[in-house]
């Protein structure tokens, strides 16, 4: 088997979905921001979903795109879901920053 995808070799996708994932998990990790935190997450899951496209691609197997539509239709509900539960804290708080949900606390 050819190490290339279409021109480009796999281990470029893998570095790129490498630093996308760091990105996410920096973003995650050190950001305040709850809508930043939920755009981290979203970048986190979109380096996996490009991981399995190009593992998918470069073993002729369409089980890894399958996975890629469920990994998104989850991550639609997620944020779906989180996006309303930040906009009910933002209406308590005035406020999307993380550190201030300490006061939700009984």
């Amino acid at each position: 088997m050819n190490n290339v995808i279409n021109g480009v070799p796999l281990n470029y996708y893998i570095l790129l979905s490498g630093i996308l994932f760091t990105i996410g998990v920096l973003g995650v990790l050190f950001r305040r921001n709850a809508i930043i935190i939920f755009m981290c997450i979203e970048i986190m899951l979109n380096a996996v979903n490009l991981l399995l496209v190009a593992f998918s691609r470069y073993l002729s197997d369409t089980s890894g795109q399958v996975f890629v539509f469920f990994i998104m239709a989850v991550a639609a509900a997620e944020v779906a879901v989180g996006l309303a539960i930040l906009t009910m804290i933002y209406r308590n708080t005035k406020s999307s920053d993380i550190d201030i949900l300490n006061k939700l606390k009984w």
